[in-house]
């Protein structure tokens, strides 16, 4: 018989200021757990069965609480204000200019230098019942936090069901009109954390055109078709295979990918598949869906020796991918790219799906 759903609560270590950072297990009573903790409302470790029902974390995260202090690279994280790049840290909203922190070189990067993902959530809910758990977790970001207009209150609600999904649902209000873009920075290798390389994972994202970049990652403002370049994903391919290319210009400027693909020029009412990622050795299989416009794919290309992870292995380039559902990169600096203004009265939301199954030898599903 199998075991019914459960959220159990732990302490993951304690600030330098003395706050406890919360931390909370879910587990979906079929081999699948994710433990979540408030430092950056952050997935620290992911663990699900292979083919052959070996469980294993699939996830980079830290063991300990002074590694994502000493270290931070965003590990699980929970990425906002402003999710991936604004140019130079401007923008205009109503007619009114706003510089935040840069951090990126000349530009800013999930929000600048203390985004969402360096604060501690205060964790608000844990529920279990017969097919599901979750955790809320919440943060109130002051007006003119980091540069940015407005006090915006975020939660970010993890629920892992006895069907293998594991959901992000991220909401938003303020209360005075800013710009805000949620995504989490989750780094995958279905292998297992610390296994070593991901490019022979095959990967698909549904789309046909991506946002070309200048060589400070970011976008030039075109919409590229992906046929016949290295950025064509529509159909499954190991990520590694064409990532080489050095008569590619796009590749040089990103160290490899680290690109937005237009998913659709406009959010979606309902949810949709944005990616799919499939392991061929363990047969785990990863498919992500958003209603979101764009979809960051990044292949892990500044992992470069620094950090030590769960299992003690050094995570190194290539070790591991990110996909992060969200708005196009710099919005606020391209009316063609949408808008990215929240107002008073309004909800933002950007609700991620992670749905984990396994692949036969012979290539069928589980």
């Amino acid at each position: 018989m199998a075991r019914s759903t459960d959220a159990t609560r732990s302490v993951f270590g304690t600030m330098p200021d003395g706050q406890q950072v919360g931390a909370v297990t879910l587990d979906n009573g079929h081999g699948v757990t994710a433990k979540v903790i408030a430092l950056g409302a952050s997935l620290q470790a992911l663990n699900a069965p292979d083919r052959d029902g070996k469980e294993a974390n699939i996830v980079l995260g830290y063991a300990s609480l002074q590694s994502y202090l000493d270290t931070p690279q965003y590990f699980g994280a929970t990425v906002g204000r402003y999710a991936n790049r604004i140019a130079k840290g401007r923008f205009r909203l109503d007619g009114r200019s706003y510089q935040v922190p840069v951090n990126d070189g000349l530009n800013s990067l999930h929000g600048g230098t203390r985004g969402f993902d360096k604060v501690l959530w205060t964790v608000t809910d844990v529920n279990k019942s017969a097919d599901h758990a979750s955790v809320t977790l919440r943060y109130v970001s002051p007006d003119g936090d980091m540069g940015y207009p407005g006090k915006l209150t975020a939660t970010a609600t993890y629920t892992l069901d006895v069907r293998g999904r594991l959901s992000i649902d991220y909401r938003a209000t303020t209360d005075k009109p800013t710009i805000v873009n949620l995504s989490n920075h989750t780094y995958w290798n279905l292998a297992g954390e610390g296994s070593g390389t991901v490019m022979n994972q095959r990967l698909t994202i549904p789309a046909q055109t991506y946002l070309p970049v200048d060589a400070t990652s970011i976008p030039t403002g075109k919409f590229t078709n992906v046929a016949g370049t290295v950025f064509d994903f529509r159909q499954a391919k190991p990520i590694g295979r064409d990532i080489r290319q050095g008569s590619e210009q796009q590749l040089l400027n990103g160290h490899g990918y680290d690109h937005n693909w237009v998913i659709s020029r406009h959010a979606s009412k309902t949810q949709r598949m944005v990616a799919h990622v499939e392991d061929p050795v363990s047969g785990r299989e990863l498919t992500l869906s958003s209603a979101q416009p764009g979809l960051q794919f990044y292949s892990g290309n500044f992992l470069d020796g620094t950090s030590v992870g769960t299992g003690g292995k050094v995570y190194r380039q290539g070790d591991a991918f990110a996909l992060e559902p969200q708005l196009f990169p710099d919005t606020p600096n391209h009316p063609d790219f949408g808008s990215a203004r929240l107002a008073p009265g309004q909800t933002y939301r950007n609700l991620i799906v992670y749905q984990f199954s396994t692949i036969k030898a012979g290539g069928s599903s589980n």
